[in-house]
């Protein structure tokens, strides 16, 4: 039994209890030089609940897990997969830039 990275399990955690289908949310990770990145799938219908209005459930959810990844001394950041034919261009940031919006 492998265990889980505690950003996954805090994402999964939090994910699961936000959306109607909890069983479709699936959590990718990989690491490489710039960090930890953090891939995130939910059923299509949940992506407003994730998203949340202009942006900001999944704003604080990317400044949670920059947190978790401090307290393990790594730099994480989330991107949101958008499900085939969503509406426009992905709302991928990473969590510095989440953070700046946070900031103003």
């Amino acid at each position: 039994m492998t265990t889980q990275e505690p950003d996954v399990t805090f994402l999964e955690y939090v994910v699961k209890a936000l959306v109607e289908h909890p069983s479709d949310v699936k959590v990718t990770r990989v690491v490489d030089e710039m960090g930890v990145l953090i891939t995130l799938d939910v059923n299509p219908g949940d992506m407003g609940k994730i998203i949340g209005r202009d942006g900001n459930t999944a704003k604080a959810i990317r400044t949670l897990l920059r947190v978790v990844g401090m307290k393990n001394n790594a730099r994480v950041n989330l991107k949101i997969s958008e499900p085939a034919g969503g509406k426009g261009p992905s709302a991928t940031k990473t969590v510095d830039e989440a953070i700046d919006d946070l900031k103003n």
